[in-house]
Order: structure tokens, then C-alpha cells, then sequence
């Protein structure tokens, strides 16, 4: 399994905490909130195709909308394989910073 980089962690961790209201715009807020920057739809966008690509996310259509102009949003769900390489993830990260007392960062 290829790890994931940071910014696809991030991205995935996103998805699964804003459920059935993940799309572009919803995912770009709550990075915002949770991290304090900006990020453009460019970063997210590509962080979703590749995800996307690899079947750790699924891309399926919304309802269109009125305050859409009747265009719909495309709506992303973590799958099963999304669920597992966040797991590797996490387990390749507590294995690195393990052993790294805090001192060493002062």
C-alpha cells in the first residue's frame, strides 16, 4: 500500500468527519477551520482524483440544487481501502515520533 501524503490525510480525515456533506466547498471550510489556512480548490481537487483513482474514495452525484443554478454537487464517500490506508498512516506516524521525547523539540 502507498502511504499517503499529508495533504490526502488530511483530505480523507475531512471526508469521514463531514459524512453525507462532503463535497469541494464543505471540505475546503472545515480544512480551514481545522488547520487556519487557506487552501485553494486546486489542492483539494487534486488530493479527491487521487484519492479517487487509488478506490479510497468514491465520487457520486447530489441532488442539483437551486442555489446551484440546478447543477448538482459532486459528493465524495471514504471507502473501505480509504479507511485502511488512513490506518497505515496513523501507524507509520506513531511509529516515527515514537521514541522523540518533546525536549528534542525546544
Amino acid at each position: 500500500m502507498k502511504l499517503l501524503s499529508r495533504s490526502e490525510e488530511m483530505v480523507l480525515i475531512t471526508l469521514l468527519k463531514l459524512k453525507d456533506n462532503a463535497y469541494g466547498v464543505a471540505v475546503r471550510k472545515k480544512l480551514y477551520e481545522e488547520t487556519g489556512t487557506r487552501w485553494s480548490f486546486g489542492s483539494i481537487y487534486t488530493a479527491l482524483n487521487t484519492l479517487t483513482h487509488r478506490g479510497y474514495v468514491t465520487k457520486n452525484k447530489g441532488e442539483p440544487t437551486a442555489e446551484r443554478g440546478g447543477r448538482h454537487k459532486c459528493l465524495y464517500t471514504v471507502t473501505l481501502e480509504g479507511k485502511k490506508a488512513l490506518k497505515e498512516i496513523r501507524k507509520v506516524q506513531e511509529s516515527v515520533w515514537s521514541g522523540l521525547a518533546d525536549k528534542a523539540l525546544d
